[in-house]
C-alpha cells in the first residue's frame, strides 16, 4: 500500500524524469531536427506531474513543518532541472509518514 508520502516522491521523481528529458532531449530534436514530436508526447504529461507535485507539496506543508523559507525550496525545486531530486534526498526521504 501506498502512503501520501510515497505518492507524493514518486510524483517528485517523476516529475523531475519528464522534466529532463524534456528539457534535455525532446527540446533540443524539435529545435534542432525540427521534430516537434518529442515536444508534444511528453508536455502534457510534464505538465500534470508538476500541477500535482506543486499541489501535493501546499497539501504538505503544514504535515512536514516546513518553514516558509523550506517550502519555497520544495516549489523553486520543480523549475530547476534535478531540483525534485534534491528535495526527494533532502526533505522527503527522512521525513517518517506514520
Amino acid at each position: 500500500m501506498f502512503s501520501s508520502l510515497n505518492i507524493f516522491r514518486i510524483v517528485a521523481l517523476l516529475e523531475g524524469v519528464s522534466y529532463i528529458l524534456l528539457l534535455f532531449i525532446a527540446t533540443p530534436i524539435k529545435y534542432l531536427l525540427n521534430d516537434p514530436q518529442y515536444v508534444k508526447l511528453l508536455g502534457m504529461p510534464h505538465g500534470i506531474l508538476f500541477v500535482a507535485y506543486v499541489a501535493l507539496a501546499f497539501l504538505f506543508k503544514k504535515e512536514f513543518s516546513w518553514t516558509n523559507k523550506e517550502f519555497l525550496i520544495v516549489l523553486l525545486a520543480s523549475i530547476l532541472p534535478f531540483g525534485t531530486f534534491y528535495i526527494d534526498r533532502k526533505y522527503l526521504k527522512t521525513v517518517h509518514n506514520g
